[in-house]
């Protein structure tokens, strides 16, 4: 009886400093594994949030664009230098593009410009692989072909659309990417959309339909080959962005990384492609006769273009998706206003017109995706508004 008893308070004391340790292991975060002839310890470590994080990135609040460290200022800072990037570097980017094309004879080449802009963004991006401590790749090599297949075809044919469009025809469509995204959820997917996504996406075919006509009615130069060419270009662009930020969070890559190989991989493709088609040959010559006005121009072109999208992503890290959209928007009007300012082209109201319906149709496709944070008045409410407006001035006009 009293070994009995002594037993079983060992037993008990020996079950105590199990939960005791197991205690202990939880609160300090540690996993231990060890195997004993006579028992056996099972502990879980949870990392904790810097061991989680990429190791790209330095510390949970630190946004850094070209190597400036946003974290530093406040707010209303972070969104002025965020925005003034935006703007200064995509109109710089958007009026060299135009201008690249408004050389005689360079619109037959578009594809070779988009292997110049791949060959330097190649560049930028081992540049900046180069800055960092990590320098694996993560994502496999079978995405990044397939992303930059998307990519060549994204902004291979975006660049030849303009040898047959104007500038404000191209931008216009670029802007309505929800059309294909939308044709392609419903049919590849079986997605069901609310009533403000079927609104924005009428909206900008209607905006479409009416620019392109008021383009073929006033330019000397329109060709349906360039609706085609952007068409395709819009379809790529709506993909990439899903299979781009899938892989990123699959695999942990970093922006970097993605920018260096799948633009890299890009390179080779259209390198590939311009030898078969025995069309280098002529774009090297006609380059070449023209280096400043060429690869001088894609240079800064390629480099606006990068730092471009740095404050983009910045914007969108800091602030959210909504105002980043918001902010691109204004910069597309803005570049749209700069190129018939900048480069003579015959002009109609039609532009105008067209042009606010995209516009209408943006902002209703921002608002459904963010009906909780944006609150509209509805007709019920405006009209009870007026009614009680009405009631107080006449109260007010009787006394």
């Amino acid at each position: 009886m009293a070994a009995a008893l002594s037993d079983r308070g060992y037993t008990e004391r020996e079950e105590q400093k199990e939960d005791n340790n197991s205690t202990e292991c939880s609160d300090l975060g540690i996993m231990d594994l060890k195997f004993t002839s006579s028992r056996k310890h099972i502990s879980i470590s949870v990392p904790s949030k810097s061991q989680t994080m990429s190791p790209h990135i330095k510390s949970v609040d630190d946004v850094v664009v070209l190597g400036m460290n946003l974290s530093k200022f406040n707010k209303p800072t972070q969104f002025f230098i965020c925005v003034s990037g935006v703007f200064m570097f995509y109109l710089i980017y958007g009026y060299l593009q135009e201008l690249i094309f408004s050389v005689e004879g360079f619109k037959p080449f578009g594809w070779y410009l988009t292997l110049v802009q791949f060959g330097f963004y190649s560049i930028f991006g081992l540049i900046e692989l180069q800055l960092i401590q990590d320098k694996r790749r993560r994502i496999p090599g079978k995405t990044y072909m397939i992303i930059a297949f998307l990519t060549v075809g994204t902004m291979g044919l975006s660049n030849t659309s303009l040898g047959y469009l104007n500038y404000p025809t191209q931008v216009i469509f670029k802007c309505c990417k929800l059309i294909p995204v939308m044709i392609g959820g419903v049919f590849i997917q079986g997605k069901r959309y609310n009533i403000a996504d079927v609104s924005a996406a009428l909206c900008m075919s209607l905006g479409l339909i009416w620019f392109t006509l008021a383009d073929s009615t006033v330019a000397p130069n329109f060709n349906l080959t360039g609706v085609v060419l952007i068409s395709l270009a819009l379809c790529a662009d709506a993909v990439i962005g899903n299979v781009q930020e899938k892989a990123m969070k699959l695999h942990n890559g970093s922006n970097s990384e993605m920018v260096l190989y799948s633009y890299s991989i890009g390179f080779v493709y259209i390198l590939f492609g311009l030898t078969c088609t025995s069309g280098l040959s002529p774009a090297v010559t006609f380059c070449s006769k023209h280096p400043v006005q060429t690869y001088g121009y894609a240079f800064l072109f390629s480099l606006t273009g990068y730092f471009g999208i740095s404050f983009v992503l910045a914007l969108i890290k800091i602030f959210g998706a909504l105002l980043a959209v918001t902010v691109t928007t204004g910069r597309k009007a803005m570049t749209i206003v700069l190129s018939f300012l900048f480069f003579a082209k015959p002009f109609t109201f039609q532009y105008v017109w067209s042009g606010l319906l995209v516009v209408l149709g943006i902002f209703l496709n921002v608002y459904s995706k963010n009906m909780d944070k944006i609150k509209l008045p509805s007709l019920h409410g405006l009209w009870k508004k007026s009614v009680e407006e009405r009631k107080t001035r006449t109260l007010s006009q009787t006394v």
